[in-house]
């Protein structure tokens, strides 16, 4: 069963959504992708305090790598995307080719860039640490200001 909350954020509102109480979409504003609001279910704001409790610590600054459990639904190639970005340390980029790279797939940089853009869960999957080859921003499913104030913020470059 599906339930959701909104929660405030530096970025705007985020939609928290799980799915027996289980994490499955961090949901911007305006955002490509964002499912109907009749799939998130009902609002329940008492479920999701872990989640908010580490969205509030990550943009005070004082949590780097997220630890609530997701559930993450995609194909198995999305879902392979999803945990390489996982990987992608707090305040670093990789481009879309070294991500293709690091699945043993070099000529998938596209079909990575679709899968990021895909992500459910944004910010707590930093889908936004991805770059073009000559390190551009280039599409976010949130918006590109979004993107480079993130990136800006993960640098230091802008405080909360």
């Amino acid at each position: 069963m599906k339930q959701h909350t909104v929660t405030d954020s530096p970025y705007g509102p985020l939609t928290l959504v799980a799915d027996d109480g289980v994490l499955c979409g961090l949901y911007m504003t305006d955002q490509r992708h964002r499912p109907p609001e009749e799939t998130f279910g009902t609002r329940d704001d008492t479920l999701f305090a872990q989640a908010e409790e580490q969205l509030k610590a990550y943009f005070a600054g004082e949590l780097r790598e997220f630890t609530v459990e997701l559930r993450l639904t995609g194909t198995p190639f999305q879902r392979t995307v999803w945990d390489r970005l996982r990987r992608i340390p707090y305040g670093e980029t990789r481009t879309y080719g070294e991500l293709a790279d690091a699945l043993g797939a070099p000529t998938a940089s596209r079909a990575v860039g679709l899968a990021n853009g895909r992500n459910p869960v944004g910010i707590i999957v930093p889908c936004h640490r991805v770059v073009g080859a000559n390190g551009s921003l280039t599409g976010y499913g949130g918006g590109l200001d979004r993107k480079r104030r993130l990136l800006a913020f993960e640098s230091g470059a802008a405080l909360f």
